[in-house]
Order: C-alpha cells, then structure tokens, then sequence
C-alpha cells in the first residue's frame, strides 16, 4: 500500500470522528434547548447527581464473573426511577417542593461541587432548622434507597432473592404402602 493512500485513509477517519463528536455535541445543544419533560434538564441532572451522591458507584456483585462491574444508583437506573415516581406518585405540593429544593440545590453549585463537598452539602440539608429542607433530604435519601434495593442487580444478583425459594416437584412416586 502507498504512503498517499494511506494518509487519504488516516485524514478521512479524523475527518469522520470529528464530525461525530460535532453531531453529538450539536444534540447535546438541542436536547438542552428543547427538552421537554416532568423536570427540567438541570433539575434531571439534579437528581442523577443526588443519587450518585448518596449511593456512589462501588458495591460489589456477589456473583464472580470476569465482566462485573461495580453497582451504584446510577448503574442500576435508580436516578430514572426517582423521576418517574416524583413525577407520577407524589401529591402537586411536594413535586413543587422538590423542584424548588433542585434548583436550590444547583443554585449552590452542587453540580460542579466534588464528592465530599456534595455530602457536605447534604448534611447540611438534613441538619437543617429549615423543615423544607430536613423535609428535601429525607425524602431523596429513603427514596434513593427503597429504589436501589428493589432493583433486579441488587435482589437477585446480591441478596440472591428467589421468587418461590426452594424446589417444587411435580410428579413424585408415593410409596402407598402403610
């Protein structure tokens, strides 16, 4: 192969990531501008934050396989569940509260905050004289919680939860003889 050829491939293939990088970050920017949902885009990022934060990536699977990965609220999609259950399950007055607390939250600059700093934060809100915000706290931290437990990886794969523990056989000889 010819050295000329060669560089019309390699400057083709650099001209062609760089154009999929462009065309992600371009849908990034619309996605931003016209995100339509429950919550805002912000306040999504609120809650996948919130939800790293009080349960970060790190719990081992129980199950030795070459390709486990450590779980987290984020892994296991707890973040989504906490959006769709503010969204659907919880009264008018205290989706207002929780939306209000996000923004508060970002306003703080929670976001672009570390980890320690963000725990720091929190505590902050759960020692807090303010009940709204001991009220915020509370709420995030159960739910958090109740939706990583109940997760398929963290049941099944963890606890090792079976649906109908033990063995059913069916068809069984009975001795009949007394």
């Amino acid at each position: 192969m010819n050295r000329r050829k060669s560089l019309k491939i390699l400057g083709g293939a650099a001209v062609g990531i760089t154009g999929l990088v462009l065309a992600d970050w371009k849908w990034q920017l619309i996605d931003q501008a016209t995100h339509e949902g429950f919550f805002s885009l912000r306040q999504e990022q609120m809650l996948t934050a919130l939800a790293d934060t009080i349960i970060p990536e790190g719990l081992p699977p129980k199950l030795p396989s070459p390709d486990a990965k450590p779980i987290g609220a984020i892994s296991t999609g707890t973040d989504k569940f906490l959006m769709r259950l503010f969204e659907h399950c919880y009264e008018t007055e205290d989706q207002e509260l929780i939306k209000t607390q996000l923004d508060k939250l970002k306003s703080d600059g929670f976001l672009s905050a570390d980890r320690p700093k963000r725990e720091e934060m929190l505590m902050a809100l759960s020692e807090s004289e303010n009940e709204e915000d001991s009220e915020f706290f509370e709420t995030i931290k159960s739910e958090t919680i109740r939706g990583f437990s109940t997760v398929k990886e963290v049941m099944v794969d963890y606890r090792k939860y079976q649906l109908a523990p033990g063995m059913y056989n069916g068809c069984v000889n009975v001795n009949s003889q007394t």
